[in-house]
């Protein structure tokens, strides 16, 4: 009886050794990671199949070398260029603003990377069909977090780091290599008949102030929101000399009020409609490309002209283009 117990016991000891190594394996399959929601999220400890709404996922993404299963689309039909096209041969689950989760569900990703402010009703609906983390893609400051913590998320913390360390040196060359007596007026809006403006602090702001533009939109207010509308009777009062359009398409309402064509950046045709990177900035090929966009539109003699497909080519690392156009 005793040298059964003693036999017992010694299984009932291997079991629970077995259920807690079971218990620490399943544990080390995910990861916990805190967006920027505050919520805690448990993420495949080596996401293979990540859908992207918005584009920053697809960008951290590409200068990691990885490829996405999924993605959005700012304008349907157009491929970014900074991406170097290549979203064209990811499946496209809808516009940003409105993702189609039957086609999201369809691509079975293992990790969804979302922008807050579109999917955060959604959420639920989102964390059912994969583990979801959202971001705000909205500020300089937040670009280098998210970058850090998707790079971790993807298995490549130490390239996240070189991306942050070496755009932070290439926006303090091009500051100091940037006219100290200039400061020219910019605005940044999406177009219509009242452009939304963007404020200081808002990624693609941010880049062009630190070359010494001057922003007519200001800076956030505490607890505000990113941008505002500034009317075309206040644009003619602060007279932006370079304006950047982010384009969302032929139809430009602004153009049609009498006041555009008394605005100095329209006078001086220094009127820029941008690409998708302006946009979707806090990605790192996306805040490389724009640094090098800004430094040639405000400051023409000092920077060279953009060619955005060679730029983008330094980050994205050749296996995964010719795998991608395959």
């Amino acid at each position: 009886m005793h040298g059964f117990s003693a036999v017992a016991l010694s299984a009932t000891i291997a079991l629970c050794l077995a259920g807690a190594l079971t218990a620490q394996a399943e544990e080390a399959k995910t990861r916990s990671f805190t967006d920027e929601r505050g919520v805690t999220v448990q993420v495949p400890a080596q996401p293979q199949r990540v859908a992207a709404i918005s584009f920053f996922a697809a960008d951290v993404a590409f200068a990691l070398g990885l490829k996405p299963v999924a993605t959005t689309y700012m304008v349907a039909n157009r491929y970014p260029e900074y991406l170097l096209g290549l979203t064209k041969d990811i499946k496209q689950i809808g516009q940003r603003a409105k993702p189609n989760l039957e086609l999201l569900s369809e691509a079975k990703p293992d990790l969804i990377v979302a922008m807050k402010r579109y999917t955060v009703g959604n959420a639920d609906a989102l964390q059912k069909i994969a583990p979801y983390v959202a971001y705000n893609m909205e500020l300089l400051s937040e670009s280098y977090t998210e970058v850090a913590q998707l790079s971790d998320m993807l298995g490549k913390p130490e390239r996240g780091a070189e991306l942050n360390a070496d755009f932070k040196k290439h926006l303090a060359e091009f500051a100091a290599k940037a006219p100290k007596d200039k400061h020219p007026r910019f605005q940044i809006m999406w177009g219509g008949d009242t452009p939304f403006s963007f404020h200081t602090e808002n990624t693609a702001a941010s880049i062009v102030a630190a070359l010494g533009g001057d922003n007519i939109a200001g800076p956030m207010t505490p607890g505000g929101k990113f941008g505002l509308e500034i009317s075309l009777e206040t644009m003619l009062a602060k007279d932006p000399e370079v304006i950047f359009v982010m384009d969302s398409g032929p139809d430009r309402p602004h153009e049609n009020n009498p006041i555009w064509s008394q605005l100095s950046a329209v006078k001086n045709k220094r009127v820029f409609y941008v690409g998708d990177e302006w946009v979707e900035t806090n990605g790192p090929i996306a805040r490389e490309l724009v640094l090098r966009e800004a430094g040639h539109y405000l400051y023409p003699d000092t920077f060279p002209k953009v060619d955005i497909k060679a730029e983008a080519a330094k980050f994205i690392p050749a296996s995964l283009k010719s795998s991608l156009n395959q």
